[in-house]
């Protein structure tokens, strides 16, 4: 399992984000593809910072999406480089990165750079991921450079542009831009505007015009030359030809109030990006900074978390946040878990029980040994989880992402016609028609089309998370309001997953406490819920168990293993039929138990039965109401158990499930997914994310259940519930509906108010001011309606 690395963050007195840097344990995870990729390692900025009196550094950037001043924080350290066959793979955050205006730029330069053979692009991050020539990081680095970029690395040595070293890369800090210029534009625009209304000499208006945009417009330009240099249109270059057109046709008060309103809109577009792409920053911040960590000679000192290492006990005060994942030694209280898992209720613990770091103490006071480090806390995990899925693009965020690439020049064509066909061919005036050219152009840009998908799709996954849903990819997220068919595993699912033995006979002249005794040294070497409570109810009977020898598990029948020399089984109804030890008097006693929806098991020797022990586990309530709820939402159920038949169909007549399939292999389990499968319906399967693992990895949608400081459910699930409860999978096939509807409105939205002001101007209606509106404004509508599933 990958371990998310932690950092703690900051604000400077400009807001700027800071983060404390600290050494991650290199770990490899499983892309979704089947790549292996490299985690951790200590990152250093190569950018100029900025060195504070406390020794941390702090990166500035003057820049965000199309001219904001917005940076956001991250919450982990990018990934070493790594070597991908003979090629290097290689993660740069550049933090001016955050629309597809700066994606197109760079991928214009790279696509001409034969050392660079792909590139990936994770906006939500701002991390630019780059397969290149083992020797071209230098070259790479220095073209985004010339983009005006400030390329970051996670490597601790400065890149190949450099002669530097770390310690002298430190600059000069740069300021948050002044508030004031674009304030002096807004009054310089208004004064061109107000000039223009009162017949004011023109000389004035086009003074204040020219002055509102050199305050406010500078950056623009800037950027939009370097991508007209680079052979882009985006939207700063569209905006410095039209503004400029504006200028030269003597448009002044209106060229000088759309660069004004486009440097407002993006600021504020900026802004609502930082708030989908902080939608996980919450989780950072569950933990505290320091625990009070218990010394050698008995007192207890605060400790920054990274310098807590795993057996050390904390002591947690009440009302305190619980600052790393542990196991209580002392003490007991009532923890509210509902920031992880989403629970309403707190859940009591005592010594021995699990604690997980983000949950918080209610009114006792307790002492826990520390099970984990700080960057391998299931907290940790869950946030390089969320952040892995933000990086993972969505099937509709993949085809949108392919139409941008096209719709931006087929307009830029299109624009280019309209100022040039009519005049030439209709004797129109050629003022009138570049004017709407130049309107076109800033209609053109496909901003608010390619970030509608990213920001709805992030907004939902953190929603998800809130609620202790963790969904490891865009994918899975649009797949669930498809899905048809959900299969469920018994134990532990439906049930407590505690069963416990409600009855015993000895079958042969064996004494009673000798095969109490047998069965609970098999059943002591087993994790199976039911083993444990044959060996339970043994050591409450004051019955112990013996040495076993050769112990063996037998997948889906039980375990066997050697007692004083002799082989011995323990296992259910299948197994003892493979021993061939069944009988028709044993058939019926099963039978008659295993109608009442008890699990039997049977002690055999090498001759025959010696005793059945039966147990029983209790349905959970939340399993009732989230099989209804599915079928309110037309999810058909099955339920795949290893137990017989009879105690199958029993629980799933309990509970209301469809389909009961009893003495399921691991085998029989895969198989019933896939012919589910082969209709073409979209299945889900429940399960352990171990036992049941070849169904999870099987099923279009694998979920795992009680999530929560389990490494391998988190690693192997595509959705992990972080508790036990049942009726989150409904609550994600609604989120599932609500993001689909969501993107669909932004897709509609964004390309529906472009096309309704395309036609606008064709006709001699539409003006930039509409123009700009139309770009920015959509872009921000598409945002709003984005944020709205953080409330789900």
């Amino acid at each position: 399992m990958p371990h998310a690395n932690h950092a703690e963050t900051e604000l400077d007195e400009h807001g700027q984000a800071c983060a404390h840097g600290q050494t991650a344990h290199a770990q490899e995870h499983v892309h979704e593809h089947g790549h292996a990729h490299s985690h951790g390692e200590t990152c250093s900025h190569d950018h100029p910072a900025h060195a504070h009196a406390n020794g941390h550094a702090h990166s500035h950037v003057d820049d965000a999406c199309c001219g904001s001043a917005s940076v956001a924080p991250f919450s982990s350290r990018l990934p070493q480089s790594e070597t991908v066959g003979s090629d290097v793979r290689t993660a740069i955050r550049i933090m001016q990165m955050d629309c597809p205006t700066e994606e197109a730029l760079i991928r214009k330069k790279f696509s001409r750079m034969q050392a660079v053979r792909s590139m990936d692009f994770n906006l939500m991050q701002r991390v630019l991921t780059v397969v290149h020539a083992p020797d071209a990081l230098g070259t790479i680095l220095a073209a985004l450079r010339s983009l005006d970029f400030t390329p970051e690395l996670a490597d601790a040595k400065p890149d190949a542009g450099s002669n530097a070293n770390p310690a002298s890369a430190v600059a000069p800090h740069t300021p948050s831009r002044p508030w004031w210029p674009l304030a002096l534009a807004g009054l310089a625009a208004v004064g061109s505007e107000v000039a223009g209304w009162l017949g004011a000499p023109a000389w004035l208006a086009a003074a204040l015009a020219i002055l509102a945009v050199a305050s406010c417009g500078l950056t623009t330009y800037r950027k939009g030359w370097l991508a007209i240099r680079n052979g882009t249109l985006n939207i700063n270059a569209l905006m410095s030809i039209a503004v400029t057109g504006a200028l030269i046709l003597r448009q002044w008060p209106e060229a000088a109030m759309v660069m004004v309103l486009f440097t407002i809109a993006e600021l504020i577009e900026a802004k609502s990006l930082d708030r989908a792409r902080n939608a996980i920053k919450g989780l950072m911040q569950l933990t505290p900074e320091q625990a009070s960590v218990q010394q050698a000679d008995g007192s207890w000192r605060s400790l920054e978390l990274k310098a807590i290492a795993p057996g050390a006990v904390v002591r947690v005060k009440p009302g305190e946040r619980i600052a790393l994942d542990g196991e209580i030694v002392a003490g007991r209280s009532s923890v509210d878990q509902a920031p992880i898992t989403g629970e309403s209720l707190p859940v009591d613990k005592t010594i021995g029980d699990a604690v997980f770091a983000g949950t918080i103490n209610q009114a006792g006071s307790f002492d826990y040994r520390v099970t984990a480090a700080a960057s391998n806390t299931t907290l940790a995990r869950i946030i390089h989880a969320v952040e892995e899925a933000q990086g993972a693009k969505a099937p509709t965020q993949r085809f949108v992402d392919q139409f941008a690439r096209v719709y931006t020049p087929i307009v830029f064509a299109a624009a280019l016609a309209v100022a040039v066909l009519p005049p030439l061919l209709l004797g129109g005036l050629w003022q009138a028609w570049i004017y709407k050219a130049l309107v076109m152009l800033v209609i053109a840009c496909p901003c608010a089309l390619v970030i509608s998908t990213p920001v709805t799709i992030v907004s939902g996954l953190a929603a998800a998370a809130r609620h202790g849903i963790l969904i490891k990819g865009g994918v899975y997220l649009e797949q669930g309001r498809k899905l048809s068919w959900l299969a469920l595993d018994k134990t532990g699912t439906i049930t407590h997953g505690k069963p416990v033995q409600t009855e015993f006979e000895v079958l042969a002249d064996v004494y009673a406490a000798r095969c109490r005794s047998l069965a609970a040294s098999l059943a002591g070497r087993s994790d199976h819920p039911v083993s444990m409570a044959i060996a339970a109810a043994a050591n409450a009977a004051g019955v112990g168990g013996t040495t076993v020898d050769a112990f063996e598990a037998l997948a889906g029948r039980g375990v066997r293993g050697d007692i004083d020399g002799l082989p011995y089984w323990l296992g259910n109804h299948r197994l003892v039929e493979e021993l061939g030890r069944c009988s028709a008097s044993l058939e019926a006693c099963l039978d008659k138990l295993e109608r009442q929806g008890k699990t039997v098991v049977m002690l055999v020797d090498a001759e025959r039965v010696l005793a059945l022990f039966a147990v029983a586990d209790t349905v959970k309530d939340t399993s009732r109401a989230a099989i209804a709820d599915l079928h309110r939402l037309g999810v058909r159920t099955a339920m795949l158990s290893g137990d017989n038949p009879h105690t199958a169909e029993a629980i799933a007549q309990q509970v209301g499930i469809d389909e009961a399939r009893g003495d399921q292999l691991p085998a029989d389990k895969l198989n019933a997914v896939a012919s589910w499968s082969k209709d073409g319906a979209m299945v889900g399967m429940v399960g352990d994310g171990i036992n049941d693992a070849p169904a999870l990895a099987r099923a279009d949608i694998g979920f795992a259940m009680g999530a929560m400081g389990t490494d391998t459910a988190i690693e192997t699930a595509d959705v992990a519930l972080m508790d036990d409860d049942l009726r989150k999978i409904p609550l994600f096939v609604r989120l599932s509906k609500a993001t689909r509807a969501v993107l669909v409105q932004n897709i509609a939205l964004a390309l529906g108010i472009k096309a309704v002001f395309l036609v606008l101007t064709v006709m001699g209606l539409g003006t930039m001011w509409m123009a700009v509106f139309a770009d920015v404004g959509a872009s921000l509508l598409v945002v709003a309606n984005g944020l709205r599933l953080l409330r789900k």
